[in-house]
């Protein structure tokens, strides 16, 4: 074992193993026997369905790429159904079908405006409906729930079915075809502040008859998953009515509604995408649900009638895209500390699983493994006497110790949304830090997931002050630990988090250097000049615009650059319409004019989130270096 200052480390998790071996995996599906999921893939830049066969199989070759950017964000890009893909395709946003045992993609919408999500197949009356945004009115898309009729493909960019509120998700049709379940909301409201679930009754032909019922929700209750029983009886959804994200079943006849599950813990996720799923059906009374409880991820079988809870024993800390098909056969994607994001097919009856797709293998390389380190759950005082949460990774690294005495810098990651969260999966990303040295803090400020709708709360109208005041507490407590080097602390983010980070090196004097991915610098530029989605977000994170334009000024890092006097390193996406590239180049201009080091990529070709192998490990290996040169004064050993 050599001695090496902490940070100048040489480790095998490296940049071009991360791109070369890592894939992501953000949705898995069944159809009938057959299991399906999506690999996003950074070397050939798309994102491909693959058909679990034996060996798995992709089903949409080269050049389509299924991804949907409603709401620019995107999600619920595909659905199977009966041998058939229905996908969306990025590069010119129509919709397409195609068997999965072999033809061509065949286009079922025409090229124009549109852009289509979040889709589900009526079966009986041979359509296509999800949620359809036309964006040929301007600035503001239009959002509507449509549907796309399969015997007339690429006639007409679809049929509303459903209109009149700034957004929709979720179009759920009922067993027997007669009812349409669906959640909307609107303007200023976000989908985790406030959404309403609707029901309508469908007439033969398939529209809704006569004016839909509200179910549950409001402007101040978010409706999440709504899921119909398999005999139509009942209508199962997530609501936060109590605080938590907990499980409720809606009564057709009679109209009554009920908890099933009453615990302090979230059996939801932020909206954030379409096709988020965290329960399914497994029988007519029977559901498997996963869960967050103090931050750790669950998965368990509940009963419908009773309530009564039981988990699964399965060695995952981090579970998503939970699906079955009404039987004992489920599938869903997982991971933990020491386990990549994986595809997973697990049977009820022989309580028995098996992986069928893992993100990457270096888990599985027992040499890799000894490099990888457990991330320890903290929670940490912060200012008005509450306590704020999030995951320390110490460094580790067998091949090397630190000189006596001596103590890792530290790296702060702060997780985009705002309402996000740090999540306890395998991530190389916080591993190639921790292999080389360096300490990481993902923090989970308030304002995050996971911890009940009051901890989300705290970000109301506060952004830029309790996410910041979080952050530097967290990096305050290590040090206050022994654990890290403070004088060594810098902090990096990426979209909001990159928000969170610049203003933490502006306005708090506790980072000795940082890292903006995509980061807002400009409040009042972000709410003239961002997508219908989060036009408004800032109305509740901050304040109505120009109203508060006074706040928006005084809590953005671009307005007060002057105060700006440590190492920054910036990396924007030229065709990011959720954060423009003027902002960022405005305070790169802003930091150079006061000599301040500073660093700046711009990658052509990428929007909000880099999704080119080239571009994710510059970026990376970018990163370090600029923190080794300023920062941490460290001679690196790639």
């Amino acid at each position: 074992m050599a001695t090496a200052p902490y940070g100048s480390w040489k480790s095998p998790i490296t940049s071009t193993l991360i791109v070369e071996r890592s894939i992501g995996l953000p949705d898995v599906r069944r159809d009938g026997d057959t299991v399906y999921w999506l690999e996003q893939r950074p070397r050939e830049n798309r994102a491909v369905v693959v058909r679990g066969a034996t060996p798995p199989r992709d089903v949409v070759d080269a050049p389509f790429n299924v991804r949907s950017r409603v709401h620019e964000y995107g999600g619920g890009a595909w659905t199977v159904a009966d041998g058939t893909l229905y996908f969306s395709n990025d590069q010119d946003r129509r919709l397409y079908r195609q068997r999965v045992d072999g033809g061509s993609p065949q286009p079922l919408t025409p090229e124009g405006p549109w852009r289509y999500a979040d889709g589900i197949i009526d079966r009986a009356r041979r359509r296509w409906i999800g949620i359809r945004e036309d964006h040929s009115g301007g600035h503001l898309p239009d959002n509507a729930i449509v549907a796309v009729d399969l015997e007339a493909p690429g006639s007409t960019p679809g049929t509303v079915l459903v209109a009149g509120h700034d957004f929709f998700s979720s179009p759920r049709l009922s067993p027997d075809g007669r009812r349409l379940a669906w959640i909307a909301w609107d303007h200023p409201n976000m989908p985790w502040v406030g959404t309403t679930l609707y029901v309508a009754d469908l007439n033969a032909a398939g529209s809704p008859a006569g004016a839909p019922l509200a179910v549950a929700g409001g402007p101040a209750e978010s409706i999440v998953q709504p899921e119909w029983s398999p005999d139509g009886a009942t209508l199962v959804f997530n609501s936060d009515r109590s605080g938590w994200w907990n499980l409720y079943a809606y009564a057709v006849a009679p109209r009554t509604t009920r908890q099933v599950v009453a615990r302090d813990a979230e059996f939801a996720q932020a909206q954030w995408i379409f096709g988020m799923s965290s329960y399914a059906f497994v029988g007519p009374d029977r559901l498997v649900a996963s869960y967050v409880e103090d931050g750790i991820g669950r998965l368990a079988l509940i009963d419908l009638a009773s309530g009564r809870l039981a988990d699964v024993a399965l060695p995952f800390s981090d579970f998503w895209s939970v699906r079955a098909d009404g039987g004992d056969r489920v599938v869903f994607c997982a991971g933990a500390y020491d386990r990549p994001a994986s595809v997973v097919a697990y049977d009820l009856a022989a309580d028995t699983h098996r992986v069928l797709r893992q993100a990457n293998t270096v888990a599985d390389d027992p040499e890799l493994r000894k490099y990888l380190t457990r991330p320890q759950p903290v929670a940490f005082p912060t200012e008005a006497g509450q306590t704020a949460y999030g995951l320390y990774y110490p460094p580790a690294n067998p091949d090397y110790a630190a000189p006596a005495d001596a103590k890792p810098p530290l790296l702060v990651k702060c997780h985009g949304g705002p309402t996000s969260s740090a999540s306890s999966l395998l991530s190389l990303n916080i591993q190639y830090w921790t292999s080389r040295g360096i300490a990481v803090l993902d923090v989970n400020y308030g304002g995050s997931t996971g911890y009940g709708r009051a901890y989300r709360n705290r970000l109301h109208l506060n952004w830029g002050v309790v996410d910041v005041d979080d952050a530097a507490n967290g990096a305050r407590f290590l040090a206050a630990q022994g654990l890290v080097d403070g004088s060594r602390a810098v902090i990096a983010g990426g979209s909001a988090g990159g928000f969170t980070a610049l203003a933490a090196l502006a306005f708090r004097d506790v980072f000795a250097g940082g890292a903006s991915y995509y980061g807002v610098s400009d409040l009042a530029a972000l709410a003239q000049d961002t997508h219908k989605f989060e036009s408004r977000y800032l109305d509740w994170l901050i304040g109505p615009y120009p109203e508060a334009e006074a706040v928006y000024r005084a809590r953005s890092p671009l307005h007060h650059a002057e105060r700006l006097s440590r190492p920054v390193i910036f990396f924007q996406g030229s065709e990011d319409k959720v954060v423009p590239p003027d902002q960022t180049a405005r305070m790169v201009a802003a930091l150079r004019s006061k000599q301040v080091p500073v660093g700046f990529f711009l990658f052509s070709g990428e929007q909000h989130g880099f999704r080119q192998a080239a571009n994710i490990q510059r970026a990376l290996d970018g990163e370090l270096y600029f923190y080794a040169v300023e920062v941490f004064h460290t001679e690196l050993a790639f």
